[in-house]
């Protein structure tokens, strides 16, 4: 099997999965090329599963056709069994290569089915972003293909490198900085509860503002802004609690970072948690843009011990029966061979 895998995107948790997936296809025998941005921080995670070119697709210019150059030259050389594209500039760019099962892999809602035209199939992270693409028109096939994540317990950092206070209860944030992942509720959080302190792994075009809320609300002492980690699950396993509290969030790896990590989770109630969570058994659910209903979440998480084993527990059950590597890379690989995951 070789997959030849088209990536344009930048930091995130979007190439958080494309690195699971590249590693998980590559322990299991798949021969795989990737067309990436240049200068990616997560370049040397994917450098041992197979050749790496760079590039970068802009719609009107030189650099598109001396691009598309490249890629038929490659494809002539490589013959991929299946080309595989990964968010809307990539999609854009799949070429009208016939000799490959072209897929597309749809992380997030189409506005429209534009980018699409020479894929055969679309991948859709959550029955519902399948249901918004049979509604707009699409009629080729339609996958539905969580993500999973890596995740492993890990040592924890020394908690003295980011200064909480003394016995402190901490919860951590992690994403990008961008008004959609709700990082000012989970402020106004924690600003309601004594003597929590928060980490926000992370960075992006709002930093500035949460900064500025966090001294607005008296706690700029308790937050800490580390940027982004690439041992981010030694952190999560520093940390007292998990919160993911976007307003609007399809199906992210943050919604198994906390299992994996064996931290309690506490999570809004947007569209991907609130397929993959059940409140109480594997996670608290609360309202999106609720911080007072957060706050409570995270006190009783805070000072339920047995909840918190509870919730570990079933984010523990709910990751390896549902999202695990080898139910997903299973999935993908049915549909690179039949056409069908049948997951």
């Amino acid at each position: 099997m070789k997959v030849m895998h088209i990536h344009f995107g930048k930091e995130g948790g979007a190439e958080r999965f494309f690195v699971n997936l590249v590693n998980a296809l590559h322990d299991r025998g798949v021969e795989q090329r990737m067309l990436i941005r240049p200068d990616r921080s997560w370049r040397k995670e994917i450098e041992g599963c197979g050749t790496i070119y760079e590039g970068v697709f802009r719609r009107i210019s030189l650099s598109r056709f001396l691009l598309s150059f490249r890629m038929q030259r490659v494809l002539k050389e490589f013959r991929p069994d299946v080309i595989m594209s990964w968010q809307l500039r990539a999609s854009r760019f799949m070429p009208d290569y016939r000799e490959a099962r072209r897929i597309s892999r749809l992380g997030d809602y189409p506005e429209h089915l534009g980018y699409y035209t020479n894929s055969q199939t679309l991948v859709c992270i959550t029955p519902d972003i399948a249901a918004k693409v049979r509604a707009l028109g699409w009629t080729r096939g339609v996958e539905v293909i969580p993500n999973f994540t890596r995740a492993v317990a890990a040592a924890p950092i020394a908690r003295s490198e980011l200064q909480p206070p003394e016995g402190g209860f901490v919860v951590l944030g992690m994403g990008r900085f961008v008004k959609r992942k709700g990082f000012d509720t989970l402020l106004r959080a924690i600003a309601r509860i004594d003597g929590a302190s928060l980490w926000l792994l992370g960075d992006g075009p709002e930093r500035d503002n949460l900064q500025a809320l966090a001294r607005e609300l008296g706690i700029e002492q308790r937050v800490r802004f580390p940027g982004w980690k690439t041992n981010a699950y030694a952190y999560l396993a520093a940390a007292d609690a998990f919160a993911i509290t976007s307003l609007h969030e399809p199906l992210g790896n943050v919604c198994f970072e906390g299992w994996g990590a064996g931290v309690p989770t506490v999570s809004t109630r947007a569209e991907g948690p609130a397929w993959v969570m059940t409140d109480g058994t594997d996670a608290l659910m609360v309202d999106c843009g609720d911080d007072a209903g957060l706050a409570a979440a995270l006190k009783r998480i805070r000072d339920d011990g047995a909840l918190r084993q509870r919730l570990v527990q079933g984010g523990r059950h709910t990751l390896e029966h549902r999202f695990s590597e080898e139910v997903i890379s299973r999935a993908y690989l049915r549909l690179f061979e039949t056409g069908s995951s049948a997951a």
